[in-house]
Protein backbone atom coordinates (compact mmCIF):
# COMPACT_ATOMS: atom_id res chain seq x y z
CA UNK A 1 0.00 0.00 0.00
CA UNK A 2 1.53 3.33 -1.10
CA UNK A 3 2.04 5.96 1.58
CA UNK A 4 0.25 8.40 -0.73
CA UNK A 5 -2.93 6.33 -0.39
CA UNK A 6 -2.56 6.27 3.38
CA UNK A 7 -2.10 9.98 3.52
CA UNK A 8 -5.13 10.70 1.34
CA UNK A 9 -7.24 8.24 3.32
CA UNK A 10 -6.23 10.00 6.55
CA UNK A 11 -7.38 13.35 5.18
CA UNK A 12 -10.68 11.86 4.09
CA UNK A 13 -11.10 10.17 7.47
CA UNK A 14 -10.75 13.53 9.21
CA UNK A 15 -13.12 15.16 6.70
CA UNK A 16 -15.76 12.50 7.38
CA UNK A 17 -16.20 13.91 10.88
CA UNK A 18 -17.83 17.03 9.39
CA UNK A 19 -21.20 15.47 8.43
CA UNK A 20 -21.16 13.45 11.66
CA UNK A 21 -20.71 16.66 13.67
CA UNK A 22 -23.53 18.30 11.71
CA UNK A 23 -25.86 15.36 12.42
CA UNK A 24 -24.92 15.49 16.10
CA UNK A 25 -25.81 19.18 16.22
CA UNK A 26 -29.24 18.56 14.72
CA UNK A 27 -29.94 15.78 17.23
CA UNK A 28 -28.82 18.01 20.10
CA UNK A 29 -31.23 20.73 18.94
CA UNK A 30 -34.04 18.16 18.77
CA UNK A 31 -33.36 17.13 22.36
CA UNK A 32 -33.01 20.70 23.65
CA UNK A 33 -35.89 22.32 21.78
CA UNK A 34 -37.93 19.60 20.08
CA UNK A 35 -39.29 17.86 23.13
CA UNK A 36 -37.36 14.64 22.50
CA UNK A 37 -35.37 12.70 25.08
CA UNK A 38 -32.95 9.80 24.72
CA UNK A 39 -32.67 6.77 26.98
CA UNK A 40 -29.23 7.56 28.42
CA UNK A 41 -27.72 4.11 29.04
CA UNK A 42 -27.91 2.62 25.55
CA UNK A 43 -27.20 5.90 23.79
CA UNK A 44 -24.34 6.71 26.15
CA UNK A 45 -22.76 3.27 25.88
CA UNK A 46 -22.88 3.12 22.09
CA UNK A 47 -21.74 6.69 21.49
CA UNK A 48 -19.10 6.32 24.20
CA UNK A 49 -17.80 3.15 22.57
CA UNK A 50 -17.55 4.93 19.21
CA UNK A 51 -15.80 7.89 20.84
CA UNK A 52 -13.36 5.59 22.60
CA UNK A 53 -12.49 3.86 19.32
CA UNK A 54 -11.89 7.23 17.66
CA UNK A 55 -9.73 8.41 20.56
CA UNK A 56 -7.68 5.22 20.36
CA UNK A 57 -7.04 5.88 16.67
CA UNK A 58 -5.79 9.42 17.24
CA UNK A 59 -3.64 8.43 20.21
CA UNK A 60 -2.19 5.55 18.22
CA UNK A 61 -1.34 7.81 15.27
CA UNK A 62 0.11 10.43 17.64
CA UNK A 63 2.30 7.84 19.35
CA UNK A 64 3.45 5.94 16.25
CA UNK A 65 3.36 8.61 13.57
CA UNK A 66 4.21 7.28 10.10
CA UNK A 67 4.92 3.87 11.67
CA UNK A 68 1.23 3.40 12.56
CA UNK A 69 -0.37 0.33 10.99
CA UNK A 70 -2.94 1.61 8.45
CA UNK A 71 -5.01 -1.58 8.69
CA UNK A 72 -5.54 -1.08 12.41
CA UNK A 73 -6.12 2.67 12.45
CA UNK A 74 -8.51 2.80 9.51
CA UNK A 75 -10.59 -0.25 10.39
CA UNK A 76 -11.07 0.97 13.95
CA UNK A 77 -11.63 4.54 12.81
CA UNK A 78 -14.25 3.61 10.21
CA UNK A 79 -16.10 1.42 12.69
CA UNK A 80 -16.18 4.36 15.11
CA UNK A 81 -17.59 6.71 12.48
CA UNK A 82 -20.19 4.27 11.17
CA UNK A 83 -21.31 3.45 14.70
CA UNK A 84 -21.77 7.13 15.49
CA UNK A 85 -23.68 7.70 12.25
CA UNK A 86 -26.14 4.95 13.14
CA UNK A 87 -26.48 6.07 16.77
CA UNK A 88 -27.23 9.63 15.69
CA UNK A 89 -29.33 9.03 12.61
CA UNK A 90 -31.60 6.41 14.18
CA UNK A 91 -33.22 8.96 16.54
CA UNK A 92 -33.15 11.63 13.83
CA UNK A 93 -35.44 9.58 11.60
CA UNK A 94 -38.01 9.85 14.39
CA UNK A 95 -37.43 13.59 14.72
CA UNK A 96 -38.08 13.96 10.98
CA UNK A 97 -41.56 12.47 11.42
CA UNK A 98 -42.62 15.44 13.54
CA UNK A 99 -42.86 17.53 10.40
CA UNK A 100 -46.17 15.68 9.98
CA UNK A 101 -46.20 16.03 6.21
CA UNK A 102 -49.11 14.19 4.54
CA UNK A 103 -48.61 10.45 4.21
CA UNK A 104 -47.82 9.39 0.65
CA UNK A 105 -48.77 5.71 0.77
CA UNK A 106 -51.46 6.03 -1.89
CA UNK A 107 -49.09 7.95 -4.16
CA UNK A 108 -46.37 5.32 -3.90
CA UNK A 109 -48.91 2.54 -4.38
CA UNK A 110 -50.23 4.26 -7.51
CA UNK A 111 -46.69 4.54 -8.89
CA UNK A 112 -46.02 0.84 -8.25
CA UNK A 113 -49.20 -0.13 -10.03
CA UNK A 114 -48.48 2.22 -12.91
CA UNK A 115 -45.18 0.45 -13.59
CA UNK A 116 -46.84 -2.96 -13.29
CA UNK A 117 -45.39 -3.99 -9.92
CA UNK A 118 -48.34 -4.15 -7.55
CA UNK A 119 -47.06 -4.90 -4.01
CA UNK A 120 -50.06 -7.16 -3.41
CA UNK A 121 -48.83 -9.54 -6.10
CA UNK A 122 -45.46 -9.82 -4.35
CA UNK A 123 -47.08 -10.28 -0.95
CA UNK A 124 -49.35 -13.06 -2.21
CA UNK A 125 -46.53 -14.82 -4.03
CA UNK A 126 -44.23 -14.89 -1.00
CA UNK A 127 -47.10 -15.87 1.30
CA UNK A 128 -47.70 -18.90 -0.93
CA UNK A 129 -44.02 -19.90 -0.72
CA UNK A 130 -43.06 -19.98 2.95
CA UNK A 131 -39.48 -21.05 2.23
CA UNK A 132 -38.99 -17.86 0.26
CA UNK A 133 -40.02 -15.76 3.25
CA UNK A 134 -37.33 -17.45 5.37
CA UNK A 135 -34.71 -16.70 2.73
CA UNK A 136 -35.77 -13.08 2.36
CA UNK A 137 -35.83 -12.52 6.13
CA UNK A 138 -32.25 -13.79 6.34
CA UNK A 139 -31.17 -11.47 3.54
CA UNK A 140 -32.90 -8.48 5.10
CA UNK A 141 -30.94 -8.93 8.33
CA UNK A 142 -27.53 -8.65 6.67
CA UNK A 143 -27.67 -4.86 6.79
CA UNK A 144 -26.07 -4.76 10.23
CA UNK A 145 -23.34 -7.33 9.58
CA UNK A 146 -21.85 -5.51 6.62
CA UNK A 147 -21.40 -2.39 8.76
CA UNK A 148 -18.69 -4.32 10.60
CA UNK A 149 -17.46 -6.41 7.69
CA UNK A 150 -16.83 -3.59 5.21
CA UNK A 151 -14.36 -1.58 7.38
CA UNK A 152 -12.42 -4.70 8.35
CA UNK A 153 -12.25 -6.18 4.85
CA UNK A 154 -11.33 -2.94 3.10
CA UNK A 155 -8.72 -2.09 5.74
CA UNK A 156 -7.13 -5.55 5.71
CA UNK A 157 -6.97 -5.53 1.91
CA UNK A 158 -5.58 -1.97 2.12
CA UNK A 159 -8.30 -0.31 0.10
CA UNK A 160 -8.11 2.63 2.46
CA UNK A 161 -9.33 5.41 0.18
CA UNK A 162 -12.27 3.28 -0.90
CA UNK A 163 -13.13 2.71 2.76
CA UNK A 164 -13.28 6.45 3.43
CA UNK A 165 -15.39 7.01 0.34
CA UNK A 166 -17.77 4.32 1.59
CA UNK A 167 -18.13 6.04 4.98
CA UNK A 168 -18.75 9.36 3.24
CA UNK A 169 -21.33 7.88 0.86
CA UNK A 170 -23.05 6.11 3.77
CA UNK A 171 -23.37 9.35 5.75
CA UNK A 172 -24.55 11.26 2.67
CA UNK A 173 -27.19 8.62 1.94
CA UNK A 174 -28.55 8.62 5.47
CA UNK A 175 -28.71 12.41 5.64
CA UNK A 176 -30.53 12.67 2.30
CA UNK A 177 -32.87 9.84 3.28
CA UNK A 178 -33.72 11.73 6.43
CA UNK A 179 -34.69 14.88 4.54
CA UNK A 180 -36.70 13.11 1.83
CA UNK A 181 -38.56 10.89 4.30
CA UNK A 182 -39.57 13.97 6.30
CA UNK A 183 -41.12 15.54 3.20
CA UNK A 184 -42.82 12.43 1.76
CA UNK A 185 -43.46 10.04 4.67
CA UNK A 186 -45.23 6.72 4.30
CA UNK A 187 -45.99 3.76 6.54
CA UNK A 188 -45.78 0.74 4.27
CA UNK A 189 -47.51 -1.49 1.77
CA UNK A 190 -49.99 -3.11 4.15
CA UNK A 191 -51.18 0.34 5.19
CA UNK A 192 -51.42 1.59 1.62
CA UNK A 193 -53.26 -1.54 0.48
CA UNK A 194 -55.53 -1.37 3.53
CA UNK A 195 -55.00 -5.04 4.30
CA UNK A 196 -54.22 -6.84 7.53
CA UNK A 197 -50.88 -8.66 7.94
CA UNK A 198 -52.84 -11.33 9.83
CA UNK A 199 -54.31 -12.44 6.49
CA UNK A 200 -50.85 -13.55 5.36
CA UNK A 201 -49.71 -16.15 7.91
CA UNK A 202 -46.54 -17.11 6.07
CA UNK A 203 -45.14 -13.59 6.15
CA UNK A 204 -42.85 -12.16 8.80
CA UNK A 205 -44.52 -8.81 9.50
CA UNK A 206 -42.61 -7.81 12.64
CA UNK A 207 -40.76 -5.01 10.84
CA UNK A 208 -44.01 -3.53 9.52
CA UNK A 209 -45.74 -3.81 12.90
CA UNK A 210 -42.92 -1.91 14.61
CA UNK A 211 -42.82 0.87 12.03
CA UNK A 212 -46.62 1.24 12.04
CA UNK A 213 -46.60 1.53 15.83
CA UNK A 214 -43.80 4.08 16.00
CA UNK A 215 -44.72 6.22 12.99
CA UNK A 216 -48.25 6.78 14.26
CA UNK A 217 -47.03 7.36 17.82
CA UNK A 218 -44.49 10.02 16.78
CA UNK A 219 -46.88 11.79 14.41
CA UNK A 220 -49.55 11.94 17.14
CA UNK A 221 -47.06 13.30 19.69
CA UNK A 222 -47.27 10.28 21.98
CA UNK A 223 -43.71 9.04 21.38
CA UNK A 224 -40.96 11.48 22.32
CA UNK A 225 -38.69 9.34 24.53
CA UNK A 226 -36.43 7.28 22.28
CA UNK A 227 -34.76 4.05 23.33
CA UNK A 228 -31.90 3.27 20.95
CA UNK A 229 -32.28 -0.51 20.90
CA UNK A 230 -36.05 -0.31 20.41
CA UNK A 231 -36.08 2.03 17.42
CA UNK A 232 -37.83 0.70 14.32
CA UNK A 233 -37.16 1.49 10.69
CA UNK A 234 -39.54 4.39 10.12
CA UNK A 235 -38.30 5.43 6.67
CA UNK A 236 -40.21 4.30 3.60
CA UNK A 237 -38.99 6.38 0.66
CA UNK A 238 -36.21 6.03 -0.25
CA UNK A 239 -35.44 2.58 1.12
CA UNK A 240 -32.23 2.77 3.11
CA UNK A 241 -32.03 -1.03 3.06
CA UNK A 242 -31.78 -0.88 -0.73
CA UNK A 243 -29.31 2.02 -0.56
CA UNK A 244 -27.16 0.17 1.98
CA UNK A 245 -27.10 -2.95 -0.19
CA UNK A 246 -25.79 -0.97 -3.17
CA UNK A 247 -23.18 0.77 -1.00
CA UNK A 248 -21.98 -2.55 0.44
CA UNK A 249 -21.90 -4.15 -2.99
CA UNK A 250 -19.86 -1.29 -4.45
CA UNK A 251 -17.46 -1.18 -1.50
CA UNK A 252 -16.57 -4.89 -1.61
CA UNK A 253 -16.87 -5.61 -5.32
CA UNK A 254 -13.10 -5.27 -6.09
CA UNK A 255 -12.06 -7.64 -3.27
CA UNK A 256 -11.06 -10.96 -4.79
CA UNK A 257 -12.96 -13.91 -3.38
CA UNK A 258 -15.38 -11.69 -1.46
CA UNK A 259 -16.85 -9.25 -3.95
CA UNK A 260 -19.09 -11.70 -5.79
CA UNK A 261 -20.34 -13.30 -2.57
CA UNK A 262 -21.11 -9.86 -1.12
CA UNK A 263 -22.91 -8.94 -4.35
CA UNK A 264 -25.14 -12.01 -4.14
CA UNK A 265 -26.03 -11.34 -0.50
CA UNK A 266 -26.80 -7.68 -1.13
CA UNK A 267 -28.93 -8.45 -4.17
CA UNK A 268 -30.89 -10.73 -1.85
CA UNK A 269 -31.18 -7.84 0.61
CA UNK A 270 -32.63 -5.63 -2.11
CA UNK A 271 -35.07 -8.36 -3.12
CA UNK A 272 -36.20 -8.78 0.49
CA UNK A 273 -36.98 -5.11 1.01
CA UNK A 274 -40.49 -4.90 -0.52
CA UNK A 275 -41.82 -7.87 1.47
CA UNK A 276 -39.90 -8.00 4.76
CA UNK A 277 -39.64 -4.22 5.08
CA UNK A 278 -43.14 -3.58 3.64
CA UNK A 279 -41.59 -1.16 1.15
CA UNK A 280 -43.14 -0.02 -2.08
CA UNK A 281 -41.15 -0.96 -5.17
CA UNK A 282 -40.56 2.72 -5.88
CA UNK A 283 -38.88 2.92 -2.45
CA UNK A 284 -36.36 0.35 -3.64
CA UNK A 285 -35.70 2.17 -6.90
CA UNK A 286 -35.25 5.39 -4.94
CA UNK A 287 -32.79 3.74 -2.56
CA UNK A 288 -30.70 2.34 -5.41
CA UNK A 289 -30.61 5.71 -7.19
CA UNK A 290 -29.70 7.44 -3.94
CA UNK A 291 -26.78 5.09 -3.31
CA UNK A 292 -25.41 5.53 -6.83
CA UNK A 293 -25.64 9.32 -6.45
CA UNK A 294 -23.90 9.29 -3.07
CA UNK A 295 -21.09 7.06 -4.34
CA UNK A 296 -20.52 9.55 -7.16
CA UNK A 297 -20.53 12.41 -4.64
CA UNK A 298 -18.02 10.61 -2.40
CA UNK A 299 -15.72 9.99 -5.37
CA UNK A 300 -15.94 13.65 -6.29
CA UNK A 301 -15.06 14.76 -2.76
CA UNK A 302 -12.11 12.36 -2.64
CA UNK A 303 -10.81 13.52 -6.01
CA UNK A 304 -11.19 17.15 -4.95
CA UNK A 305 -9.31 16.58 -1.70
CA UNK A 306 -6.59 14.68 -3.55
CA UNK A 307 -6.08 17.44 -6.11
CA UNK A 308 -6.18 20.25 -3.54
CA UNK A 309 -3.71 18.67 -1.15
CA UNK A 310 -1.36 16.87 -3.52
CA UNK A 311 1.68 18.74 -2.19
CA UNK A 312 0.60 19.36 1.42
CA UNK A 313 2.56 17.94 4.34
CA UNK A 314 0.26 16.21 6.85
CA UNK A 315 2.54 13.53 8.20
CA UNK A 316 2.65 11.37 5.06
CA UNK A 317 4.04 11.78 1.55
CA UNK A 318 2.08 13.66 -1.16
CA UNK A 319 -1.13 12.01 -2.30
CA UNK A 320 -1.70 10.67 -5.82
CA UNK A 321 -4.95 10.69 -7.81
CA UNK A 322 -7.47 8.12 -6.68
CA UNK A 323 -8.88 6.83 -9.96
CA UNK A 324 -7.58 3.29 -9.43
CA UNK A 325 -9.13 2.91 -6.00
CA UNK A 326 -12.39 4.61 -6.95
CA UNK A 327 -13.30 2.03 -9.61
Amino acid sequence: MAESDTRLAWRLFNLNWVPIAAMSGVLLLAVLFGGFSLEPVAFGVMSGMAGEFALMVYLYVWARGSAADPKLMFSLGAIAQLLLIIVIMGPLTYVALTLNAPLQDHTFLAIDRAIGLDPLLLINFVNDHAWLMTTLTTGYGFIKWFLLAVPIILAVTQRLVRLQMFVAAFSFALAITLVISALVPAIGTFYGLNISPADFPSLNTQVYAAQLRDILAVRSGVLRHLELFKLAGVVSFPSFHAASAVLYLWALWPVRGIGKVAAAINILMIASTPVVGAHYVIDVFGGVLLAVTCIAAAKYVAAFVSSRTATAEVGFVPARPIEADAR
